[in-house]
């Protein structure tokens, strides 16, 4: 079966296709994938991951055509984010 696993940081992207037996779970995609070799400061243990945007489980199996998504830790709350963004509110004249 064919899979991608996927991880980026703020400078670069990382992308990979590869060919696994059925059966592989999302554990054994990233070990074959080179990304932890490739961006030493990951721990495998500490991961969240995901596959489409789902969050899932390590011991998870993928299946044919999966993308297997790693993501970074969230900097700030995204409500928090909104937040900031979100123009001020209007002073009513009375």
């Amino acid at each position: 079966m064919k899979v991608e696993c996927v991880y980026a940081t703020e400078e670069q992207q990382y992308l990979i296709a590869l060919s696994l037996k059925e059966g592989a779970t999302i554990e054994k995609v990233i070990q074959a994938s080179g990304v932890l070799e490739h961006f030493p400061d990951l721990n495998l243990n500490a991961l969240n991951v995901g596959i489409f945007g789902q969050k899932k489980l390590l011991s998870d199996h993928v299946f044919d055509g999966d993308r297997v998504e790693i993501y970074r830790p969230l900097m700030i709350d995204p409500m928090e984010a909104r937040r900031r963004r979100a123009p001020a509110p209007k002073r009513r004249k009375f």
